[in-house]
């Protein structure tokens, strides 16, 4: 049987609080005498996707398309709906279908990347179910060599940002300075996970293993997870962690203002002065974390240090934060600090001529530059898990290889 179809559009000022898409479809009325009560039923049901906005609530969300309240009452009192329906997240689509006197027919929210909720109504009423679509997951490839920049360079190579910071904070951060020390002529390679559902690209998943030569000097990483779920990190082939005890700058800064010197002019007091500490240029209110585990030993005002914090690490091993606009919540003397948390922004409190962070880095009272120092590894992978971890990585490792010596037969990159 054909019949004509119509696109029922929605006015402007329909659309307060969402955005219809997939807009409904329905028989015309001057045909619905030629089909039958249950043809009817089924050629007026309305299908309408819904894309959630901020703020939106179900209920705003079914006061809007007109449907009825007490069906949401109903279906939110189904087994597992009430909590796979009240988080809504702006952006995503809900899909509805309805008829004309808004009496609800389906409902479905893809409630995670895995799981699509599914409300359906028979004769008896209501039913929700579950639907469990599994992802894909494909190994990939990315290897290139960094001309002007390493972004630039790493997402020519397919690399998506987060990955390309993954890479550099997650992995390499502690070998390598990434605002300092890249060069043109470093190269990297990385084999990584990418997500799929019913075939379409989802996201990007896991790093699984991870090159970067760095004027000249190679670091390799592979991701080793234990079936125990114990371990879940990245270690050198040899089982190293690539994680070390301390962070290499506690911050993500502009440039480096001023460098460890025995020998600077001071530049407010305009004396040759020893400035035993890195400065890192930051705009005001960059948040500042602690390098790595620790006490606080002090916090509060200091000289020309300002708003100061001091950690003290064990093993001799202190840092020092100063000019701080403001401290971290939590952050006093007296309480515990992990690696990467948030102790302070940045300002120019005490003898500072602009924003900074001045960092300093001591073991047993003596300052050592902390852009050069041995930063101390952090535990190495336990001996239970070595042989479990050399079997996994083989196959990574020779990928590596093999993903070499395809860039070296392929030649240098065209510039």
């Amino acid at each position: 049987m054909v019949y004509k179809l119509v696109s029922q559009q929605p006015n402007a000022t329909d659309l307060p609080f969402g955005q219809l898409s997939a807009l409904t479809q329905q028989a015309t009325p001057e045909l619905m005498p030629a089909l039958s009560p249950p043809e009817q039923e089924t050629a007026l049901i309305n299908t309408v996707e819904f894309v959630v906005r901020r703020n939106d609530t179900l209920e705003r969300i079914f006061r809007q398309l007109q449907l009825s309240l007490q069906d949401l009452a109903t279906i939110r009192e189904l087994p597992e709906v009430r909590r796979a329906l009240d988080m809504l997240k702006p952006g995503e689509p809900i899909s509805f279908s309805h008829n004309p006197d808004g009496e609800l027919h389906s409902l479905s929210r893809q409630v995670s990347d895995t799981t699509r909720l599914l409300v359906t109504r028979d004769e008896s009423g209501f039913k929700a179910k579950l639907v469990i679509t599994p992802l894909t997951v494909k190994t990939v490839t990315a290897h290139g060599v960094v001309t002007n920049s390493l972004f630039v360079s790493a997402r020519q190579a397919g690399l998506s940002a987060e990955l390309i910071m993954r890479m550099a904070n997650d992995i390499f951060g502690w070998d390598i300075d990434f605002a300092l020390d890249i060069r043109s002529g470093d190269q990297f390679n990385v084999i990584y996970e990418k997500q799929y559902r019913n075939n379409d690209y989802l996201s990007d998943g896991r790093i699984l293993a991870a090159e970067f030569v760095n004027d000249g000097k190679a670091f390799r990483a592979i991701r080793y997870d234990s079936v125990d779920g114990e371990v879940g990190n990245y270690f050198t082939p040899e089982g190293r962690s690539m994680h070390k005890q301390f962070l290499r700058a506690p911050l993500d800064f502009n440039r480096i203002s001023s460098g460890f010197s025995l020998a600077r002019l001071h530049p407010i007091l305009n004396k040759i002065r020893a400035h035993k500490g890195v400065d890192y240029a930051a705009a005001t209110g960059t948040p500042i974390k602690a390098a790595g585990d620790g006490k606080i030993a002090f916090q509060g005002r200091q000289g020309g240090y300002g708003n100061v914090i001091i950690v003290d690490h064990g093993s001799g091993i202190t840092t020092l934060y100063g000019h701080m606009s403001r401290f971290g919540k939590g952050a006093r003397k007296g309480a515990r600090v992990k690696q990467g948390e948030i102790i302070g922004n940045v300002g120019m409190t005490g003898a500072a001529t602009g924003p900074h962070l001045h960092y300093e880095y001591r073991i047993n009272g003596k300052h050592k530059d902390p852009r050069t120092v041995p930063l101390p590894n952090a535990s190495p992978l336990p001996a239970k898990y070595l042989a479990d971890f050399q079997a996994q990585s083989a196959t990574l490792l020779t990928r590596l290889d093999h993903n070499n010596q395809q860039r070296i037969s392929a030649g240098p990159p065209r510039r």
